[in-house]
């Protein structure tokens, strides 16, 4: 499949450096020959120098035999006249756009077939999203839903006061007092595929599986304490956190938002009546005491900066902040970060691009393609779902009999609204949801990758 990228920077490296470990034939678009030139060094790609909204330079990208545009440039405008021009050069191209100005929400539906669009993705409200989902659970670092919400994989970190401290994986049930999987473990940076013997032991991430109405049972039983957040500060005053405080404003949520721009301030407490806009320097610790850090619920770091984010939480952390939210931007999961008591980290341009990474695989194989993909365990891992159809190989037969290729474990089978945690006896019918648990990013197109 042909794919062209248009646009160098945060979202189009990242998707950049994914779809060509998959080996799609790729083309990346810019106007800045240092962005192309880092990129050819680093993947095997073609690179345009140009407009990408120009037909001239999309001709010469070879729109006219091209599948798929990705359009991921800074400005909405140009994705949209891109994808627009694109489209009427090869009217059976598929076409992304990413759109993050919310002015253009309802337009961009309501004419979405004007532009020539097959799916518009914005970064900044997938991210509000995730946060208001974390905010509901405190005491998960991230979740991931699957099963049209019956099903979810939680990331817990292993504390030295946690229930789960130097705890055998085969003992794990006699704690939690419900039936989940713990189906990764993230340790000193290397994810791990946990047997029934492996011990868990302070500073892990685990990844667990399990119903979605039985997460509270969890978190009670391993002590976590999970009361309602009532009361967020949110420092930043961007687009995602109004989208957050829009979401908030909804949930009844007390919100203070901080932002050191005077004129955003404004037009912020213009969009948001009921949300309480506070003017200055988010990173002052005298402005955060005097805005009650140390009462509030949450505190969720949103600035444009990835280093005062970092910063701020650190400070939310030591004033014993129950629940802290990191977005990131620039910077991308690693050992550093991960160690640091940051909280939850958001990666605004990880979500995105695995929207689009769905899409793409959606599109060279649309018979039986994956219904959700998200990347866990800092990258290493992907969690995969799949509907089971009439073509599914070994259909009613259990799981002790079929063999999977390596690094491959299911971790969920949703019967119709029964969610089953799988054993050897267990099996899928058509019409069945598979959950999966992978290392071979990339590889699992549809179900029947999985077996042997």
């Amino acid at each position: 499949m042909k794919i062209i990228i248009a646009g160098g920077g945060k979202v189009g490296a990242t998707l950049t450096r994914q779809l060509s470990a998959e080996g799609y034939d790729l083309t990346l678009m810019d106007k800045n020959t240092q962005v192309l030139e880092s990129v050819m060094n680093s993947y095997d790609v073609m690179a345009v120098r140009g407009n990408c909204a120009t037909m001239g330079a999309l001709h010469q990208a070879g729109v006219e035999d091209a599948d798929l545009l990705i359009a991921v440039t800074n400005a909405d405008e140009v994705n949209l006249l891109c994808c627009m021009t694109a489209h009427a050069m090869n009217p059976k191209l598929h076409t992304i756009a990413r759109i993050r100005n919310p002015e253009y929400s309802d337009q961009i539906y309501k004419m979405r077939d004007a532009f020539g669009l097959s799916l518009t993705v914005n970064p900044e409200k997938q991210a509000a999203v995730e946060i208001e989902r974390l905010l509901k659970y405190p005491g998960f670092l991230r979740r991931e839903t699957f099963a049209k919400g019956r099903v979810e994989i939680v990331e817990l970190r292993i504390s030295e006061k946690s229930k789960l401290c130097n705890v055998a994986l085969g003992d794990l049930s006699g704690i939690t007092k419900c039936r989940v999987l713990v189906c990764a473990v993230l340790r000193e940076g290397t994810a791990i595929a946990p047997s029934g013997n492996f011990v868990l032991r302070q500073g892990d991430r685990i990844f667990v599986t399990a119903p979605t109405d039985r997460l509270t049972v969890l978190l009670r039983n391993l002590g976590v304490i999970t009361r309602p957040v009532r009361r967020v500060i949110l420092c930043g005053g961007g687009r995602v956190s109004y989208y957050l405080a829009s979401l908030l404003q909804k949930d009844g949520v007390s919100v203070q938002l901080i932002e050191h721009s005077h004129d955003r301030c404004v037009e912020l407490a213009g969009l948001l009546p009921d949300t309480c806009i506070v003017h200055g320097d988010a990173s002052s610790q005298a402005l955060l005491e005097n805005e009650g850090i140390s009462q509030c619920d949450a505190l969720v770091t949103m600035t444009g900066l990835d280093e005062l984010n970092m910063i701020i939480s650190l400070y939310g952390s030591s004033r014993g902040v129950p629940q802290i939210i990191t977005k990131l931007g620039h910077m991308t999961s690693t050992g550093i970060v991960d160690e640091l008591p940051l909280g939850s980290i958001i990666y605004p341009k990880e979500l995105c691009c695995n929207t689009i990474v769905r899409y793409v695989r959606a599109m060279q194989n649309q018979a039986g393609a994956a219904i959700s993909v998200h990347a866990i365990a800092g990258g290493q891992l992907e969690a995969v779902e799949f509907l089971v159809d009439e073509t599914t190989a070994h259909c009613g037969q259990p799981l002790k009999e079929i063999k999977l290729k390596p690094n491959v474990l299911v971790v969920s089978i949703n019967h119709g609204g029964r969610t089953e945690m799988p054993n050897g006896e267990s099996c899928f019918r058509k019409g069945d949801t598979i959950v999966l648990v992978t290392s071979n990013r990339g590889a699992l197109l549809q179900l029947n990758d999985i077996f042997a």
